[in-house]
């Protein structure tokens, strides 16, 4: 099917839309700060689904590992294909907009932002070079917060809502070359990142909050990150899919 380049890869969503993707038949790089037991399970489990798996260990917001990584990923499974932008940070601490240090504000625009766009960038030029029956396309991981306030967590909102119109900006500059560039939009997800909030979402999610009342799970949003690989959703160019059970769905 295609080769992909999955960031985040050792737990949560990033682990779900690896493991999916190779169900599907991509070989897959899975990229974390670092190769350690929990990526390397991640690697077993992509190669027990019949297809080459490789880690590879990159911090996106380096910009000077962009490359180094992507080349270790062709090396060992060929041309790329498939970019999945899923490596991000939340907020340090949640707390009142009016005392974000700077601090904290930056470390959410290094990964989710500035390292996000920069290896999408890297990976755009080598995709333009790759002649492949399969779909070429990057995906970008983004969130609800990218529309939905949430005060708390005021840095981790901007930098989500510049990684979307990044998305945007992708799809436009290389829908012309055929590369497909899309942004999926998940709200509540069961993962590590919401544990410490979950009882409270939980008891908001049962009152209405979302139309679907429950969380969603990691292997959903695998299942949409691969039909996109796949180009199973022909004649869009850079719409946001909010995987968030209706969470952003306007109700009165």
């Amino acid at each position: 099917m295609g080769v992909a380049f999955v960031t985040g890869a050792q737990r949560g969503m990033g682990r779900a839309i690896a493991l999916s993707l190779a169900a599907e038949g991509f070989d897959v790089a899975a990229v974390d700060l670092q190769i350690n037991a929990a990526l390397e399970d991640t690697v077993a489990e992509i190669r027990a689904k019949g297809v080459k798996g490789v880690a590879v260990a990159c911090n996106i917001a380096d910009l000077s590992a962009h490359q180094p990584a992507i080349d270790a990923a062709q090396e060992a499974l060929g041309p790329m294909t498939t970019l999945v932008n899923n490596a991000g940070v939340s907020v340090k601490v949640r707390g009142d907009l009016l005392e974000v240090s700077p601090e904290s504000y930056d470390f959410c625009q290094s990964v989710n932002t500035r390292g996000t766009f920069f290896l999408t960038q890297a990976f755009a030029r080598r995709l333009r070079e790759t002649i492949t029956p399969c779909h070429r396309s990057i995906i970008t991981i983004t969130s609800a917060n990218a529309t939905a306030v949430s005060v708390a967590r005021g840095e981790y909102c901007i930098s989500k809502a510049g990684a979307s119109m990044m998305s945007k900006l992708f799809a436009a500059r290389l829908s012309d070359e055929d590369i497909g560039v899309y942004e999926i939009q998940p709200g509540f997800i069961d993962t590590e990142m919401v544990a410490p909030s979950k009882a409270k979402y939980d008891a908001l999610i049962a009152g209405g909050l979302t139309v679907i009342k429950r969380f969603g799970t990691p292997g959903e949003v695998g299942r949409i990150a691969t039909t996109l690989a796949c180009g199973l959703l022909p004649y869009t160019s850079g719409q946001a899919i909010q995987a968030d059970g209706g969470l952003l769905t306007v109700r009165y």
